[in-house]
């Protein structure tokens, strides 16, 4: 019996891409989607609002240590992202862009925490969705400020290009602009969730399966070790996280920028 493992009915077996298998909450009842995963991306999003309705209650001059903490998270991402990327005309977009990094910040630390231990955008179709949401909003908005003609002669012929080299870049940007990007964006954020929940289950589950065998005391302190190396994980988890949750704002704030800018 190999590898590190998991017991599963009544039997071990290795940690995998069943590992991350969604379990209906009401099967039979309800639909198989209304899943526990669903469940935490709603969760999520009742935290973040009910967060920013906290500590936007009562401004104060002097605030309070409530009214500081949001203002600190607020202007981190007013200053780091939304200002930083668009210029003057980030007031537009800092609501959706201040929503989407405190969501997805949110989402990424279940997976840190006990009674969730599930980071949900390791579940690709919930990457896929912020992706969608982030792809619609630049193209909205370069739509919006130049007309559908215009924008897509901006986003796919570059200013400067040969006409002669149109049949080649034309299809090259398009397939850039508005297929590749919401693609790897939301591989960005899927990967390094999955991959890093991954290594935390190979760690504690295999590092509980070895100090499980009996007679075995070199198994015994290598699994304590594995346990003990695991809490490192998770803190190396915890940051890539939030970092992961500043990538992913900073490009849909570049992908903004790009749409709405006066030469591509």
């Amino acid at each position: 019996m190999g590898g590190f493992l998991i017991p599963l009915e009544g039997e071990w077996v290795s940690p995998g891409v069943h590992s991350f298998d969604s379990r209906p909450l009401f099967p039979g009842v309800l639909p198989d989607w209304v899943n526990g995963h669903l469940a935490q991306a709603v969760i999520g999003a009742a935290l973040v609002i009910g967060f920013w309705l906290w500590v936007s209650r009562r401004q104060q001059i002097v605030p309070t240590k409530r009214q500081f903490v949001g203002e600190w998270l607020y202007d981190f991402v007013r200053n780091n992202i939304s200002r930083e990327a668009l210029g003057p005309d980030y007031r537009k977009y800092h609501p959706y862009l201040l929503a989407l990094f405190s969501f997805i910040l949110v989402n990424n630390l279940f997976g840190e925490f006990f009674v969730f231990m599930f980071p949900t955008f390791s579940k690709i179709g919930y990457a896929y969705g912020l992706a969608v949401a982030s792809w619609v909003l630049y193209n909205a908005a370069g739509i919006k400020r130049d007309g559908f003609g215009h924008y897509m002669k901006k986003m796919t012929l570059p200013e400067g290009v040969p006409i002669y080299m149109a049949w080649l870049i034309i299809p090259l940007e398009f397939l850039s602009n508005f297929i590749v990007r919401p693609f790897t964006l939301a591989l960005r954020l899927f990967a390094n969730l999955f991959a890093g929940h991954l290594v935390i289950l190979v760690f504690v589950l295999g590092g509980t399966y070895l100090l499980t065998l009996k007679d075995n005391l070199f198994y015994n302190f290598s699994g304590g070790v594995s346990i003990l190396f695991s809490f490192a994980i998770f803190a190396l988890e915890i940051f890539i996280g939030a970092l992961q949750a500043y990538i992913f704002t900073v490009l849909t704030a570049q992908y903004v920028h790009s749409s709405i800018s006066e030469e591509h």
